[in-house]
């Protein structure tokens, strides 16, 4: 395990100055992914004045500032648009059990530029959080096609050095029950650690069922966080 937990502290900035650079826009200290991919902004762990006014020139005015769960406050002018309480959690080892095996035509695939508009009405149906037209550049996605039907998603996001976050984890309404998470986790889990980093994630505090599921498959509370977002004055 990487002992360097620190860079999971302020994770977007982590991943907008390493493995995303080629993903983000810049202005001084402030940063942000480019429109489509993410709406995830970044900041020194303490920004002053100016690293909020740099974030504004960046925005553009009414802008959305979505903070993710960076603890610093905007200015009194700044409008709060959104807060959620969530949990980061990392993996720590273990193997789900119990799960079905997959249905007849039921398989696990590798998601490409081809597949970006069933995700987006996967997304759409099953709202598992922020997804955008570019967001699976980000990383690897992969997805469960039922006789063909893209019923099901995860995917990599975040990458502070050291570790990769797993996000958009959904599934269809009529295609829930069968296991198809757990498998989608799973296979991140052994594709990341592959590759010698980490896995870990995010999830809303108010989503016990999908909090289960990541204990059951080896992923153990980190820290409290809250999600926050801003529009710029």
């Amino acid at each position: 395990m990487n002992s360097d937990l620190t860079v999971l502290d302020n994770p977007v900035a982590e991943s907008l100055l390493a493995a995303h650079a080629h993903l983000a826009r810049r202005a001084g200290q402030a940063a942000t992914y480019l429109p489509g991919v993410a709406t995830f902004c970044a900041l020194p762990t303490e920004p002053g004045p100016a690293d909020w006014a740099d974030l504004a020139r960046l925005l553009g005015h009414g802008g959305f500032a979505d903070m993710f769960s960076n603890t610093a406050l905007p200015p009194a002018d700044w409008e709060p648009v959104f807060e959620l309480e969530g949990r980061q959690m990392l993996w720590r080892g273990g193997h789900p059990t119990g799960e079905p095996r997959p249905a007849d035509g039921v398989s696990l695939v590798e998601l490409g530029p081809d597949d970006v508009p069933e995700m987006l009405d996967l997304v759409e149906r099953a709202e598992p959080g922020p997804f955008g037209t570019r967001t699976r550049e980000l990383g690897t996605y992969l997805g469960i096609r039922a006789r063909g039907t893209l019923v099901a998603m995860a995917g990599e996001r975040l990458r502070p050095p050291g570790w990769t976050e797993i996000s958009a984890v959904c599934t269809a309404p009529e295609a829930r029950g069968q296991g198809h998470a757990a498998r989608l986790v799973s296979a991140l889990v052994a594709r990341i650690l592959s590759g010698g980093e980490q896995p870990f994630l995010h999830v809303a505090e108010a989503n016990a069922g999908a909090i289960a599921l990541y204990e059951r498959l080896g992923f153990k509370t980190r820290a409290a966080v809250t999600f926050r977002g801003f529009r710029t004055p």
